[in-house]
């Protein structure tokens, strides 16, 4: 008889290691998900791994696109993560990055054709407010009314997806577009381009802010009060309490926070690659930040990496659908799996298995 058995104290091997065992898992059973499409596993597992790396034909144009993915989902799962530690459950990141865009994308176009130098910074700050605004909604509603932030966030993802819609259809709308929706290129306009700071390594401002990010997390929690009431709001509730911790104030500022990078993520990708306002300009990095954060154990460091793992998955699961046939459904089904299999074998630092016969009456 199988049983489970809580340890008596979470086990430190298991938490670093369930990471490394759910991609493992991921490989195995989206190997077998693979084959049963009618494709060979191991050259898909090979293409979306390997390929985009090490590959002489793709690795010169894959390796730059890798810290251009990795930049916003680093960016926010960062945000994400310091409102995870404290039980805040900020689900609604892909709409905060939306509206980063798009006030963002409006700071730049209001000073079209101006070439003046703080036009980019301007937009940077606008990004961030926006996604700071959007994100104090369900603080605020938390705060004041008790509602559940996972609802109220997730539920205005899809006010934001809206919201773009309308903007790339009408206030933002190029003039000169022949009548499509979309705002004009910003990577066309010098002033409020988010270029590459050396070439033909795909490292731009927005990669740049992650880095920055990732550094300021760690010394934040590592080593300021701060981070200290975020554990501890989020270990023991009760304690902070009795600690002078206000969870009104901890609420606000996390999602704050988080609302404010993923606002600038969103800027930095409609100024980077994405270039410009459109009807499907939403990628689901919001959702995906959500993946990363956990693969990297809410850690900085692991936020890195993970960050890094998953924007592989990207590009490597576009050239498996360009060079294999693979649907991009299975993709997205592949990177999926990354969280369920994290999920489902965290069960091992709160318990072990057990193996005992079974009683006999």
């Amino acid at each position: 008889m199988i049983r489970l058995e809580k340890r008596a104290q979470p086990s430190q091997f298991w938490s670093f290691a369930t990471p490394f065992l759910a991609v493992i898992m991921t490989m195995i059973v989206g190997g077998i998900m693979f084959a049963a499409l009618g494709s060979d596993p191991f050259e898909a597992i090979r293409t979306i791994f390997w390929d985009p790396l090490f590959s002489e034909q793709f690795a010169a144009y894959s390796r730059p696109q890798l810290l251009v993915k990795a930049g916003p989902l680093i960016l926010i799962a960062i945000g994400l993560s310091l409102g995870f530690k404290a039980g805040i459950w900020n689900i609604g990141a892909e709409g905060q990055y939306i509206i980063g865009a798009i006030c963002g994308a409006g700071m730049g176009l209001a000073f079209y054709p101006s070439e003046s130098f703080v036009i980019f910074p301007l937009m940077i700050l606008a990004g961030a407010l926006g996604g700071w605004a959007w994100a104090m909604i369900p603080a605020v509603l938390k705060v004041r009314f008790g509602t559940n932030e996972i609802l109220v966030s997730l539920m205005l993802v899809y006010v934001a997806e809206n919201l773009l819609a309308s903007v790339s259809s009408g206030l933002l709308k190029n003039p000169d577009g022949m009548g499509f929706p979309g705002s004009r290129n910003l990577q066309q306009y010098p002033a409020a381009a988010n270029l590459e700071i050396f070439q033909s390594t795909g490292m731009h401002w927005g990669v740049l802010s992650a880095f920055i990010a990732v550094i300021f997390a760690y010394v934040l929690l590592s080593r300021h009060m701060f981070g200290f009431q975020i554990r501890l709001a989020g270990e023991a509730p009760r304690a902070a309490r009795f600690a002078g911790v206000r969870p009104s104030r901890i609420v606000f500022l996390c999602l704050g926070i988080a609302g404010a990078l993923a606002g600038m993520a969103g800027m930095f990708e409609v100024a980077g690659p994405a270039g410009q306002i459109t009807i499907d300009f939403n990628s689901g990095y919001g959702f995906t930040a959500i993946i990363v954060a956990f693969l990297g154990r809410l850690h900085p460091i692991g936020i890195l990496f993970a960050g890094l793992l998953m924007a592989l998955t990207y590009i490597g699961g576009e050239l498996a659908s360009l060079m294999l046939g693979i649907p991009s459904a299975a993709i997205q089904l592949f990177q999926g799996m990354l969280l369920f299999f994290l999920l489902a074998t965290d069960v091992f630092i709160n318990f072990r298995i057990r193996f005992s016969k079974r009683e006999v009456v």
